[in-house]
């Protein structure tokens, strides 16, 4: 059942300018004093629906005051709307939810790289022991060498001297054809 009349306009004024309960006066006043506070945001139809209800039953209460024009403290509380404070810590909670996230996950990234870094740096090292190991070993080739090179060179004399007896051999062998040529030829006569 809706509300006409006086009971619709106070219902009005009450729904136009909403007070804070901290600023509600338990006594009687002649006059509802407005308050400088910005325009409450549009709730949604739900809320609306809901306040409606709440509104349409209070104006079936009988009321103890019997002065149509002033308003009591039971008529003038509205449903609470959502808590500012309640909603700010949520937001921060959840922010705070968000930014440890992601402040973990780039933690997590870093220890990643680190041990990354760690692991190169280890594989380096190893590689550094390798080359030295490389450099030693070759170095010890390099002395070997160095100490078996007269046993080279001598090698190399023997070479030249087998080279030469073969050249005399050959040098020998044809003379001696030669002359065994010249025998046969003398024999002959």
């Amino acid at each position: 059942m809706a509300a006409t009349g006086d009971e619709a306009a106070a219902m009005e004024s009450i729904s136009k300018a909403p007070v804070p309960p901290t600023d509600l006066n338990l006594t009687p006043t002649p006059t509802p004093t407005p308050t400088p506070e910005p325009e409450p945001e549009p709730e949604p139809r739900r809320e609306v629906a809901a306040n409606d209800a709440t509104e349409n039953q209070k104006a079936k209460r009988p009321s103890n005051n019997n002065d149509g024009g002033v308003e009591t403290a039971e008529e003038a509380t509205e449903p609470a709307e959502p808590d500012i404070n309640e909603l700010c810590r949520d937001m921060f909670d959840k922010m705070a939810v968000f930014l440890q996230g992601e402040l973990t996950a780039t933690c997590e990234d870093y220890k990643l790289l680190e041990n990354m870094n760690k692991l190169t740096s280890l594989k380096y090292m190893e590689m550094k022991d390798i080359s030295i190991n490389i450099s030693r070993n070759l170095q010890d080739l390099n002395q070997k060498y160095a100490s078996l090179q007269p046993y080279l060179d001598q090698i190399n004399q023997i070479e030249e001297q087998v080279t030469a007896l073969e050249q005399a051999a050959y040098k020998l062998d044809t003379y001696s054809k030669k002359l065994e040529a010249k025998f046969k030829k003398l024999e002959k006569r």
